[in-house]
C-alpha cells in the first residue's frame, strides 16, 4: 500500500496546522440515546455545555453513563453529517445491515449483488451493473466522502460487512452530486459507538468457494473503531463463457480489508480516518473446442486448443481518507483528504493470443488520485438551509503495453515482433456548488442551486449546471417529488487510453480505422417525476419516471483481450423509462418487488473510433441504435421471514436481456439490433442464531444460489464494445458459520 500512503501522507502534510475551535459538552443522556438526540436542539446542547450538573453522580454511575454519553455524541454527529447533504427531490433506495444479512448469501455476496435488488439496476458481466440505462457513471461515497474512481472492473472494493446502510441515489440529483450522476452509492460504515461487537466466520460450498472472514467494532473511551477482512477463493472468478456446470481456467483469489477509526472530541467535533484494500488475482476463463480462424502462423504453429489458453489479470485498489467534522448551532461542515491507488495488470498467452487475436499484449495501468473535499450546511432560519461545497482532485495515470504482433505486407513473417507503448498524463478536476433548501410550506420544499465543474486532462471542459428539485406532501400518505438537473460528466480519466496506432501499421494488429479522437465530457438535461404512497401501515408503493437527453453520451466497451474498459462517445443520446416499487415490513416479515421499463439509444460514435469497424461506424452515424447495456424490462423481488428463531430469505432477479448484434439475411448485421433471451435467477437462504452455553453465540446459514439452475446468457460476445460471451452462474450450495466475538 506504499504508493497510496506516500501520496496520502504528502497531502496530509500540506494541510497540517489547520485548527478548529473545540467546544466541550457535559450532559447526562436519557435512557434512549436516539430519543435524547431528537430532543436536544442546538440551544439545548449549548445550555448543557455551559451548565454542569449541580451534583456529581457516584463513580459507578459515571462509568455506566459514560458509554451512553459517547453514543449520544456519535449519534448527534452522524445526524449532522447526514444533514450536510440533501437528497431532496432525488430517487432513493436504501438497504441496512439487517436487510443485507437477511438476503441469500448475506454479507458474503459482493455489494453489486445487493444493489441488483434495487429498482432499475441491470446485471452485466465482470461484476458490473447498470442504473437507468447508463453504462457506468457511478459515484461511491463513504460517510459522505467521495471515493475517487478506480481502474478495476471485477471484484468489489467495498465489502458488505463494513456497511451499516447503503443507499442508491439516482434521478434528478441536487447540486452536491456531480461528475458521476447515473447513481450515487452512499455507504454509512459500521461504528463501535452504535453497534459494538463482531464475528469471525467461514463460508463456502460450490465452485470451490472458501471465504473466511472477520469483523469487529469496538470503542476505547471517545475512540470508536471498526475493522473487517476476508479472503475469497473459488473456481468461478469471472462469468463462464459457455454456460457449463463448471468453469474452465477460472480460479480467483481475492482479499479485502477495511478499517475505520474516529475520535469524538466532544459533542461538536470529531476526527475520522479510514483505510481500505482490495487485491484480486483472476484467471481469464476459456471455452473448450475452439481453434484459431484468422489464419495466422506463429513460428510454424497454426493450431491451438482454446482450452489451453492461459490469460491472467491482477487488480489492486487501495483507498483512504482523513476527515474532520464540526457541528454546532446552525452550522455543520466536514472536510476530508482522500487518496486512492488503483492498478491493473494483464498477462496474455503469448502464442494462443497471437493465433486467436493477432496480438498478444501485456498491459499495465496505474492511477493515483488525491482529493480535497469540503461540504457545509447552514440553517439560516426555519425556512432556508444553505449548502455549499468544493471538491478538487489530482489524478496521475500511467499506461504501459508490450505487444507481440506478426509483421504483414512486404515484411510478412511468422516470427513475432515486440511493440512497446506507454503514456502518462495528469488530470485536474475542480468542482464548486451552492444551493438553498427552501421550505415554502410545511408540505412543500424546494431545493435550488447550481454547480460548476472543470477538468483538464487528455481533453478539457467546464460547465455551469443548474439544479431544481421539489418535494410535495400532497396528502398525509402521498409524497410527490420532481426535479430538473443539468449534468456534466468528464470521461473516466483512469480508463482513457493513448495507444499509438501508427506503431501497429503493417502488422497483424493494424487498426482498420485509424481515427482516434479523444473522448469528451458528456453534457445532459435530466427530468424526473415520482410519487410515493403509503397504502397501509407497513405497506408502501412508489412510481418514478425519467427522461434524459445528452450530447457526447459516454459509453464504455471491452476491446481486445485485456479486461480493461475503454470509454467512447455517442454524439447524441436519449434515455427514458419508468419504475415501480412495492415494500412491506412488519415484525417478522419483510418483502419488496420492483419493476422497471427503459429505452436507451445513441447515435454517431465520435471518439475512440479505431476500436470499431468501418461498417459499424457508418451504420451508427446514420441510425440511432440501442445501447449495448439497455435492458428493456428489469425486475427484482425478495422476502425474509423470521420463524422460531430461523430467518428464511429469498430473492429473484429478472431481465429481458442485454443487447446483441442482429444478423440479417444478407449476412450483414445491425449493431445492438436485438436482445438476448429473458432470464431469471432465484436465490434461497436460511440462517439461525444459536446461543450455546458451551460455545457461546454463533450463526449458521445455508444458501442456494440460482436454485432453479437456469442457464442464461448475460452477453453472447456480440454488440458494440462487447468482447466475449458470459453466462450467469449455475446452481450452487453454500454453508456458513460465524461466531460472535
Amino acid at each position: 500500500m506504499k504508493p497510496l500512503f506516500r501520496y496520502f501522507a504528502a497531502a496530509a502534510a500540506a494541510t497540517a496546522g489547520a485548527g478548529a475551535a473545540l467546544h466541550p459538552w457535559l450532559a447526562l443522556a436519557a435512557e434512549n440515546p436516539s430519543a435524547a438526540i431528537a430532543a436536544a436542539t442546538p440551544s439545548d446542547v449549548d445550555a448543557a455545555a455551559s451548565t454542569p450538573p449541580p451534583v456529581s453522580p457516584p463513580a459507578a454511575a459515571s462509568v455506566a453513563l459514560k458509554p451512553v454519553q459517547i453514543t449520544v455524541k456519535a449519534l448527534r454527529l452522524n445526524e449532522a453529517r447526514t444533514g450536510i447533504q440533501t437528497q431532496t427531490g432525488a430517487s432513493t433506495y436504501m438497504f441496512d445491515s439487517a436487510a443485507i444479512a437477511a438476503m441469500p448469501g448475506g454479507e458474503n455476496v459482493p455489494l453489486s449483488q445487493v444493489l441488483l435488488q434495487a429498482p432499475e439496476v441491470a446485471q452485466d458481466s465482470f461484476g458490473q451493473f447498470h442504473v437507468r440505462g447508463e453504462h457506468n457513471g457511478l459515484q461511491y461515497r463513504l460517510d459522505g466522502v467521495i471515493l475517487p474512481e478506480g481502474i478495476n472492473v471485477f471484484g468489489q472494493s467495498l465489502d458488505p460487512r463494513l456497511i451499516s446502510s447503503v443507499t442508491l441515489v439516482t434521478g434528478a440529483l441536487p447540486a452536491e452530486y456531480g461528475l458521476r450522476t447515473a447513481g450515487v452509492i452512499e455507504v454509512q460504515t459500521q461504528s463501535g459507538a452504535i453497534e459494538p461487537g463482531g464475528s469471525i466466520g467461514l463460508y463456502g460450498g460450490s465452485h470451490g468457494t472458501r471465504q473466511p472472514s472477520i469483523h469487529y467494532a469496538g470503542e476505547s473511551g471517545d475512540i470508536h473503531y471498526f475493522v473487517s477482512a476476508d479472503a475469497l477463493r473459488n473456481q468461478l472468478g469471472i462469468e463462464m463463457p459457455d454456460g457449463g456446470s463448471s468453469a474452465l481456467h477460472d480460479r480467483t483469489q481475492q482479499t479485502h480489508a477495511f478499517g475505520y477509526v474516529e475520535d469524538v472530541l466532544d459533542v461538536n467535533n470529531r476526527i475520522g480516518a479510514a483505510l481500505g484494500s482490495s487485491v484480486g488475482a483472476f484467471q481469464i476463463p476459456n471455452r473448450a473446442g475452439q481453434q484459431p480462424t484468422l489464419g495466422w502462423n506463429v513460428n510454424g504453429l497454426t493450431t491451438f486448443l482454446s482450452a489451453n489458453l492461459n490469460e491472467r489479470q491482477r487488480e489492486i485498489t487501495q483507498f483512504g481518507f482523513l476527515s474532520f467534522q464540526h457541528a454546532t448551532g446552525p452550522l455543520d461542515w466536514q472536510t476530508s483528504l482522500v487518496g486512492r491507488y488503483s492498478a491493473l495488470s494483464f498477462w496474455p498467452d503469448p502464442v494462443g493470443d497471437l493465433l486467436f487475436n493477432g496480438i498478444a499484449q501485456s498491459a499495465s495501468k496505474r492511477n493515483v488520485a488525491v482529493a480535497l473535499q469540503s461540504d457545509a450546511a447552514y440553517k439560516l432560519n426555519a425556512s432556508h438551509t444553505l449548502r455549499a461545497g468544493v471538491f478538487v482532485q489530482r489524478d496521475d495515470s500511467v499506461s504501459q503495453t508490450v505487444s507481440q504482433v506478426l509483421p504483414t505486407g512486404v515484411h510478412a513473417s511468422d516470427v513475432p515482433v515486440i511493440i512497446a507503448d506507454s503514456s502518462t498524463s495528469v488530470e485536474w478536476t475542480r468542482s464548486l456548488y451552492v444551493q438553498d433548501e427552501w421550505r415554502l410550506h410545511p408540505d412543500l420544499t424546494i431545493n435550488y442551486g447550481a454547480r460548476i465543474d472543470n477538468y483538464r486532462a487528455y481533453s478539457s471542459g467546464h460547465q455551469l449546471s443548474p439544479r431544481l428539485n421539489m418535494v410535495w406532501k400532497a396528502a398525509p400518505a402521498t409524497t410527490v417529488h420532481a426535479g430538473y438537473s443539468r449534468y456534466f460528466s468528464p470521461p473516466p480519466f483512469e480508463l482513457v487510453g493513448a495507444q499509438t496506432l501508427s506503431k501497429f501499421a503493417n502488422t497483424s494488429a493494424a487498426a482498420a480505422v485509424t481515427l482516434a479522437r479523444t473522448p469528451q465530457a458528456e453534457r445532459a438535461n435530466y427530468l424526473d417525476l415520482g410519487v410515493d404512497q403509503t397504502l397501509t401501515p407497513g405497506l408502501t408503493a412508489g412510481a418514478d419516471t425519467y427522461y434524459k437527453r445528452s450530447h457526447n453520451l459516454i459509453d464504455e466497451g471491452q476491446f481486445g483481450a485485456p479486461i480493461i474498459l475503454t470509454p467512447f462517445n455517442y454524439a447524441r443520446g436519449i434515455q427514458y423509462g419508468a419504475e415501480f416499487k412495492l415494500n412491506y415490513a412488519d415484525r417478522h416479515l419483510s418483502a419488496y418487488a420492483n419493476l422497471s421499463f427503459q429505452s436507451a439509444r445513441g447515435q454517431q460514435i465520435n471518439s475512440s473510433e479505431f476500436n470499431f469497424t468501418a461498417a459499424d461506424l457508418a451504420y451508427i452515424a446514420s441510425h440511432a441504435i440501442n445501447l449495448d447495456h439497455e435492458q428493456r424490462i428489469t425486475a427484482s423481488a425478495g422476502a425474509s421471514y423470521l420463524w422460531q428463531g430461523t430467518r428464511y430469505g429469498a430473492n429473484v432477479i429478472l431481465g429481458s436481456g442485454l443487447r446483441s448484434d442482429q444478423v440479417l439475411a444478407n449476412g450483414s448485421d445491425v449493431p445492438n439490433g436485438t436482445r438476448l433471451p429473458y432470464y431469471t435467477q432465484v436465490n434461497l437462504g436460511a440462517s439461525h442464531d444459536v446461543d450455546s452455553e458451551r460455545w457461546g453465540a454463533f450463526t449458521l446459514r445455508f444458501d442456494v444460489m440460482n436454485a432453479l439452475d437456469r442457464i442464461y446468457e448475460i452477453r453472447n460476445g456480440t454488440g458494440v464494445g462487447v468482447g466475449a460471451p458470459q453466462f450467469g452462474p449455475r446452481r450452487g450450495f453454500f454453508v456458513g458459520v460465524s461466531k460472535d466475538i
